[in-house]
């Protein structure tokens, strides 16, 4: 069999110079590479299929569309009599190929609807290029005789990066490098090797953001190449048209069953609810806000709670990556059955925003407590389309090997890249095979014998406790003209008639300004007679706020407690302070505080689990600086170039 060159295809792209621009041009070539497709692929059995038509014209739907396929001979057909050889009338060419796509069943006509496809015929029909577009494609032998659906997958796959390539910004919506997916389902399927080796094993891979079926599509290349026996079965989701598009027709190319892919936000509708797969992928997008599924996620989550996807909780609105990192692990089957892995490319947010008990941290715990991460790979920045940002990706396994159990595995592969030869939007850098096949490598070995590039930990280590440190309040009491006013505009001094606000106010004004007592029982002492001489007699809690309004925290006062005789805590002097889950909390206080506050206590009321994951801390390698005696004779070395040039300036 003979791949057709996809540099002879795209080169089609000629003929749209012009009235197109080449960000364009992929909006003509895919719909027509998959036309071209699909027609040679029936054409052997056209009269069968058009029999066929007119035999079962009256029976029930479901049945006639079971036996069209029976005479195609594959998962779809045309009952159109037109053909990309064989369109009649030239005059007539635009209505005719238009009668040819909806002779389609369904879901290949649900392809071109996607393609818009009548829009792409009526305008290359208004700029005079149909003609010889169609000639070409015509011409196009992609006959299953002379090029297997695997091959066709690769040239259409090619076709597909093109394209992106050339729209930089949708790229990195839709489309992940090639590479990158590569790495995930190595990473994925590699320690799987033998299972998958099986002829019996039937296996799914499902992507809740498809894109353009990129991550799907490699996936099934990677058991070809690696001669697995397995069947694996494609599922995925997308909600943007075209990119649904792409995917669909990429399955039909590759006999998978098309209904498989879902039209459709993930985050407002599970389009494969009921169903989990062995295999899970994503690259959800980076930073993206859910305001649009706010009101739906919400309200799942309350219905569902933690049997629901959502179990962990929610994320803030700014950036539902990590709802999709909880939807994926929802699609992973159950490790009763066997269990699944997954891989999903986040940004570093995920790994630590959030203090303890926050959306971000509770998501975290709940994937660590259910010991559901296996491995984090940090990538080299400057790898995707639109964005040079620092990425991840996160290994997911719900049925650890018994080595692995309680155990994350942090591998920085930072430094794994070649540069590009030509740069791509943002992208600027790539994993060669030999990158992926270092990283791989180590993910494999899961040891710290290189603890520069891979390290183990056990999932308690990336838990702490935030404590709230109290201490007692201790308050002194003054009088001045500034703290009166503040009693005078108290609520419960307010609400005072006038003649009782003015004896108040003249009862005040005899206290000793500037003095301070160092307990409430002294200050009470002095108040008490100043209020009678004036026969003020306030309330309970008016007199709480006179008395409030003249203390004021110092570490000279005596501490304050309450009629039950409770220490009271001092506000200003709270703190936090985040203690491991390995450490024990008492010996920190010990050791941490109380040789500065010895009055100090923790509030455990107030305690909060929080998890991060510092992966850049975890790899961080201390550089010691220079010796002073070095920079400075740098410095006296600068001062003396320095005073030679304006030696020289001065001869």
């Amino acid at each position: 069999m003979t791949k057709p060159d996809p540099n002879f295809i795209w080169s089609i792209a000629d003929l749209l110079r012009g009235p197109y621009r080449p960000k364009e041009y992929g909006t003509v070539i895919l719909p027509f590479t998959v036309l071209a497709r699909l027609d040679s692929v029936l054409a052997p059995t056209k009269a069968a299929v058009l029999d066929a038509a007119a035999k079962y014209e009256n029976s029930p739907a479901l049945v006639r569309q079971e036996m069209l396929r029976r005479a195609s001979g594959q998962t779809f057909y045309n009952t159109s009599t037109f053909s990309l050889k064989n369109l009649g009338d030239p005059a007539n060419l635009a209505a005719n190929l238009q009668a040819m796509i909806e002779g389609f069943d369904p879901d290949v006509f649900e392809v071109f609807e996607r393609f818009d496809m009548p829009k792409i015929i009526r305008d290359l029909d208004d700029r005079d290029r149909l003609p010889e577009i169609v000639k070409r494609f015509a011409a196009l032998d992609v006959h299953p005789d002379r090029v297997s659906n695997a091959e066709m997958g690769d040239v259409f796959e090619e076709l597909i990066r093109r394209f992106m390539e050339a729209s930089k910004d949708v790229a990195g919506d839709y489309f992940t490098p090639r590479e990158v997916v590569r790495l995930m389902v190595s990473l994925l399927f590699a320690p799987d090797e033998d299972d998958l080796s099986d002829p019996h094993a039937i296996r799914q891979v499902y992507d809740p953001t498809c894109g353009t079926g990129g991550m799907l599509s490699e996936a099934h290349e990677w058991l070809q190449n690696h001669g697995s026996g397995a069947t694996l079965n494609l599922f995925g989701q997308e909600f943007n048209a075209l990119s649904y598009a792409m995917a669909k027709a990429d399955l039909i190319i590759k006999r998978q069953d098309a209904q498989n892919i879902f039209f459709g936000d993930t985050l407002l509708k599970d389009g494969h609810e009921g169903r989990t797969f062995t295999y899970c992928l994503s690259n959800p997008p980076f930073g993206q806000e859910w305001k649009v599924q706010e009101k739906s996620v919400r309200a799942e989550r309350e219905r569902d709670g933690d049997d629901g996807r959502f179990a962990a909780g929610l994320p803030s609105v700014g950036d539902g990556a990590m709802l999709f990192l909880q939807h994926l692990v929802s699609k992973m089957r159950p490790a009763s059955q066997g269990g699944a892995r997954g891989a999903i490319v986040l940004n570093g947010s995920a790994l630590f925003t959030g203090a303890a008990g926050s959306g971000p941290s509770e998501i975290r715990r709940w994937l660590l407590e259910n010991d559901l991460v296996d491995a984090i790979v940090g990538l080299p920045t400057d790898m995707f389309y639109n964005t040079g940002i620092a990425t991840y990706i996160w290994v997911l396994d719900n049925n650890k090997p018994e080595e692995r159990q309680g155990k994350v595995q942090l591998i920085d592969a930072t430094a794994q890249w070649v540069k590009m030869r030509k740069s791509i939007g943002a992208k600027r850098r790539m994993l060669s095979p030999a990158n992926i096949s270092t990283i791989v490598g180590l993910y494999g070995e899961f040891t710290d014998a290189d603890p520069e590039v891979s390290k183990v930990f056990n999932t308690a280590d990336f838990g702490y406790r935030t404590i709230t440190v109290e201490q007692p309040l201790r308050v002194v009491f003054s009088v001045d003209a500034d703290k009166i006013e503040q009693v005078m505009e108290a609520k419960a001094v307010a609400a005072l008639d006038k003649d009782h606000r003015h004896d108040l106010r003249k009862a005040l004004d005899t206290l000793e300004k500037h003095r301070t007592w160092k307990s409430q029982a002294d200050f009470e002492k002095v108040l008490g007679p100043a209020l009678g001489a004036h026969d003020v007699a306030l309330k309970p809690a008016v007199r709480k706020a006179v008395v409030a309004a003249f203390a004021e925290s110092s570490p000279e006062g005596e501490i304050v407690k309450t009629p039950r005789g409770k220490i009271e805590a001092d506000s200003g002097l709270r703190d936090t302070e985040n203690v491991a889950l390995t450490e024990d909390v008492d010996a920190y206080v010990e050791r941490e505080v109380l040789p500065w506050a010895p009055d100090a206590w923790v509030d455990e009321s107030k305690t909060k689990i929080g998890y991060e994951i510092p992966f850049t801390r975890a790899f961080y390698k201390y550089i010691p600086p220079r010796p002073l005696s070095e920079i400075d004779a740098d410095v006296q070395a600068a001062i003396a170039r320095v005073q030679a040039l304006f030696a020289e300036v001065k001869a």
